[in-house]
């Protein structure tokens, strides 16, 4: 089989192709790269300033305007009182301590119970208190039998001097007699001169002896008179120690040491006190104080002699300011008010009322209402309202006297300005509050 090869056409170079005639390359147009990365920096650029300008800035806060109070700043009369709420207190009270631990063997009266001072209100037993007592009395016996055994032998050795003195004054006035007589007879030659030298010698001797025990008797009298000084003393001090000692014995019956009504006495027979534990109180019937807790921003105010008035039952008492505990707890101080023309009928201790406490005269002054903000503060400054009502900055203030409803404004606020008198907290280091409006 043979094979006949065909000679391929080739197209030529000089013939236009099919369609090649309405075909052409397009060049496509691009920004050089430095354009680009221009524009890019200018569009970040815009876009941190809009950022920026719209993000609130560290020292302002946005803050719903309906979530916080605020008042306005006016003009009117500031009475410088202050509200207490007080606590009713016996005026006089007695506390009863156990002066010796002991074991409580019988309860004679009642908590309540009004009782006359002396009034035996319960008796204790201490078995150890009563042998030490007993054995201290016993010492003390002992002691002060002994110092007046030495007091009475002082006394027989004084007794004994002034004996020898009048002995020795006795012969001396007989020796004297004595010589009288010899001297004129022994002048003359009828006494022999040996015996009247004898004579003259006796004189002088008993003069001596007699001086002698008049010095030794200045001197032992002097040193008896200190020592019996001292052991009389001593005697006093053994039976003072003696008295101690059976008081403190004595001091396990349990008396009230003034008239009053017995409280808080709630011990019971056979329970056992140990010594100088509270057992409970008297308080003076009928009489009663009023004491209240000020905050201690008033402690520089609040003087002795300051009047007070407490309503009760529609009818106003009169108080006085008794007493000022100047230790404050928990940010308060304590004081004692005390009734001037009686007390209200039927008020029990315990109860709480209502006091108002004058500080000092009303006057004119600009006011804005009494808040929280104030804490926060201190009265140093405050946030004021703008007029579009759409901002609130802060603003340094003068602040002085304040009571329950409104505090008084010396500088930096004007009548009609508005201020923030909500809580400042969460906001209190900011500048500048965004009042958002719903």
């Amino acid at each position: 089989m043979s094979v006949v090869s065909m000679p391929s056409e080739t197209p030529r170079s000089d013939q236009p192709r099919s369609g090649g005639a309405m075909d052409r390359v397009v060049a496509r147009k691009t920004l050089p790269l430095r354009a680009k990365i221009a524009l890019g920096a200018v569009g970040a650029i815009a876009l941190l300033g809009t950022a920026w300008y719209y993000m609130p800035s560290g020292n302002s806060q946005t803050l719903p305007a309906d979530r916080i109070a605020i008042s306005t700043v006016t003009q009117g009369r500031f009475d410088d009182f202050l509200p207490l709420r007080a606590r009713v207190t016996p005026l006089i009270t007695v506390y009863l301590d156990a002066i010796e631990g002991g074991r409580v063997e019988e309860v004679l009266v009642e908590d309540g119970a009004s009782v006359q001072k002396g009034q035996l209100l319960a008796r204790l037993s201490n078995a150890e208190l009563q042998l030490s007592v007993l054995a201290r009395q016993t010492e003390v016996t002992q002691q002060l039998n002994s110092m007046r055994s030495q007091e009475l032998a002082l006394s027989q050795n004084r007794l004994t001097n002034s004996r020898a003195l009048l002995e020795a004054e006795l012969d001396l006035k007989k020796a004297q007699r004595q010589y009288e007589r010899e001297a004129p007879l022994a002048a003359r030659g009828f006494v022999a001169g040996r015996t009247f030298a004898d004579t003259r010698d006796d004189v002088a001797y008993q003069r001596d002896r007699r001086a002698v025990l008049a010095r030794t008797q200045q001197t032992d009298e002097r040193l008896q008179t200190s020592q019996l000084a001292q052991l009389r003393s001593s005697a006093d001090t053994l039976q003072s120690s003696l008295g101690v000692a059976r008081a403190s014995l004595e001091a396990l019956n349990l008396r009230a040491p003034v008239a009053g009504t017995v409280s808080a006495f709630s011990i019971q027979v056979g329970q056992s006190m140990a010594r100088g534990e509270r057992l409970g109180q008297i308080d003076s019937p009928g009489r009663n104080k009023l004491v209240a807790g000020i905050d201690e921003f008033y402690l520089p105010r609040v003087l002795l002699g300051q009047t007070a008035t407490v309503d009760w039952n529609g009818k106003s008492y009169r108080m006085k300011v008794a007493k000022i505990y100047p230790t404050v707890r928990n940010g308060q101080f304590e004081i004692d008010l005390q009734f001037l023309d009686g007390e209200p009928p039927q008020i029990q201790r315990g109860q709480t009322l209502q006091a108002k406490l004058t500080l000092g005269d009303p006057v004119r002054a600009r006011l804005i209402p009494n808040g929280s903000f104030y804490n926060d503060t201190g009265g140093s400054w405050v946030f004021v309202v703008t007029p579009d009502g759409g901002e609130a900055v802060k603003r340094a203030v003068r602040l002085g006297r304040r009571n329950a409803d409104y505090i008084e404004i010396l500088d930096g606020l004007e009548p009609g300005e508005q201020v923030l008198t909500s809580p400042y907290t969460g906001f209190a280091d900011k500048d500048r509050l965004v009042l958002e409006k719903k």
